[in-house]
């Protein structure tokens, strides 16, 4: 009775392998984004610095309780992105190293799930814009954080973050979409 379940086993046991069943899985597949055509705008106000950005952003101030006047938000509602902007007053050497400390160690503070942080200076003599750039790579919350200043009266940090979890490789079209914005404003970026 043994040998019978046995040999009734293995005859099904080879059945069910028979055949060229041949199973890969499918990729993960990402939606389909259509980029809207480059356009840009004047970003006027009372705050004391204006720069150009795109006719598909919308520029809001920052709703935070905590949010001081001319932090703004630089909405990207088509890619579920946010360019955070803070603006600070510079009222001593002391504040402005500060200032410059906290922007270097929040962009320092990715590393956890960076691969790669590339700094790069900002300078535009003619129009007084200083600063550094920080691109981070890999599946970091944050791609993009600089900082702009003229040295003596003015600073303002950028940081720019998608509301969606941080997968590079799915984020990674919009992200190179969205750096030429940010570069552009900020060679375009200037003080009143």
């Amino acid at each position: 009775m043994k040998k019978l379940a046995l040999i009734i086993f293995s005859v099904m046991l080879l059945a069910a392998c028979g055949g060229n069943h041949d199973y890969s899985p499918k990729p993960r597949g990402y939606y389909r984004i259509i980029f809207p055509e480059k356009s840009y705008q004047p970003y006027v106000s009372n705050c004391p610095f204006t720069f150009q950005y795109p006719k598909y952003a919308v520029m809001e101030p920052d709703k935070n309780p905590d949010a001081k006047p001319c932090w703004l938000n630089m909405q990207f509602p088509q890619f579920n992105g946010t360019l955070h902007l803070s603006y600070e007053p510079i009222r001593s050497k002391k504040e402005f190293n500060e200032l410059v400390e906290d922007a270097h160690k929040l962009s320092f503070k990715h590393t956890v799930k960076a691969t790669g942080i590339d700094e790069g200076i900002i300078n535009y003599p003619e129009q007084k814009v200083y600063g550094i750039y920080y691109s981070i790579d890999g599946n970091a919350a944050s791609s993009i954080q600089f900082y702009l200043t003229d040295s003596t009266k003015n600073y303002i940090r950028g940081a720019l973050y998608f509301n969606s979890e941080p997968r590079l490789d799915s984020i990674q079209p919009v992200l190179t979409f969205v750096k030429k914005d940010v570069d552009l404003m900020i060679k375009s970026f200037r003080w009143k």
